[in-house]
């Protein structure tokens, strides 16, 4: 169990970008996937993909988790994504663009054949709907009338989906970090996509091997975001997960879990490494370590925080070179 020393439960979730990756997640431990990539089903394509073939995919991820969750994120087109039959426009600056929730919004044929198959396979298992990029509220409701729609069409037609699915939206971007309290309004569920949430907050291109070194996830304003949407989650009563690469950072997951983020999904190969630092580690300690990161003034000062925190308990030194921690000797 992924339990930490002082008896508190944290649920480990895997990311994946194809279906036939959930037998290998629930080898490695995964409990319910926090992130299922759809793009998959169109990037490199000449068509939309059928509903048909979107409903199975989606089946089977139910299916591979009959006692767990999966969060079915749909289309995050754009940025370095571009389905050859929407021929998307070259852009200047890509990452903020169109893309993600905006394409779906403006593409309602290629994203009703989703939602329908999304709903019809919610009969198979706890299927949740999850968008990205949301910045704004009127987002939401334009998702839920189309989701109305076709829910009234398949009740028509006598095809069987589960009504009490539910509907949340990533926290990828500093605008809605600080709408959260909103946001939450119109939410079954927050996942925070730290990738995204970092670079936006930092103006720094991850993808910009020149600019690693500024793509600091321990940056003050990131921690204090993350804190911010994680006391709005529990404040309206709805779940806050971390579906981003900070979830699988050592040092990232121990902050998480001091910030009451007890929810982490990651790539598949680092559950186990996870889940053995949950199992070595205090949450008292943790939260005390997190209380102490917020007030720090410095990436470098969050980062001794933590360390201190963690103490003896984890050896982070054989984290070091993947991460770049700056780890004391």
């Amino acid at each position: 169990e992924s339990v930490t020393q002082d008896g508190q439960y944290v649920e480990l979730r895997a990311n994946l970008d194809l279906p036939g990756e959930a037998g290998q997640a629930r080898d490695h431990g995964a409990v319910g996937v926090g992130l299922f990539r759809t793009e998959f089903l169109v990037v490199g394509r000449n068509q939309m993909p059928a509903e048909e073939e979107q409903y199975d995919a989606y089946k089977d991820a139910a299916e591979a988790f009959p006692s767990g969750a999966v969060y079915i994120r749909t289309f995050d087109l754009g940025g370095d994504k571009f389905p050859m039959f929407l021929n998307m426009p070259q852009e200047e600056n890509p990452f903020l663009g169109w893309r993600a929730i905006r394409v779906c919004l403006d593409e309602p044929e290629l994203f009703r054949t989703q939602l329908r198959a999304f709903l019809r396979a919610t009969a198979h298992g706890d299927l949740r709907l999850m968008l990205p990029l949301v910045n704004d509220v009127e987002e939401i409701r334009q998702v839920r009338e189309l989701l109305n729609e076709q829910e009234a069409i398949l009740t028509r037609d006598g095809i069987p989906y589960n009504p009490g699915y539910k509907l949340g939206i990533m926290i990828e971007t500093p605008a809605a970090a600080l709408d959260a309290a909103e946001l939450a309004r119109y939410s079954d569920f927050f996942s925070i996509g730290t990738n995204d949430l970092i670079q936006y907050t930092l103006a720094v291109d991850r993808t910009n091997t020149r600019l690693a070194k500024l793509y600091n996830p321990f940056h003050p304003a990131v921690v204090r975001q993350l804190h911010q949407v994680a006391r709005v989650g529990r404040a309206a009563g709805i779940e806050v997960s971390v579906c981003g690469e900070m979830a699988a950072n050592p040092l990232g997951a121990f902050l998480l879990l001091g910030l009451d983020i007890t929810v982490l999904s990651m790539a598949w190969p680092s559950l186990p490494e996870i889940k053995k630092l949950v199992r070595d580690v205090r949450i008292e300690d943790a939260r005390a370590a997190a209380r102490k990161a917020l007030a720090a003034p410095t990436s470098q000062d969050v980062t001794r925080c933590l360390v201190e925190g963690i103490g003896d308990s984890v050896d982070l030194k054989v984290f070091s070179g993947r991460w770049s921690l700056s780890v004391p000797d």
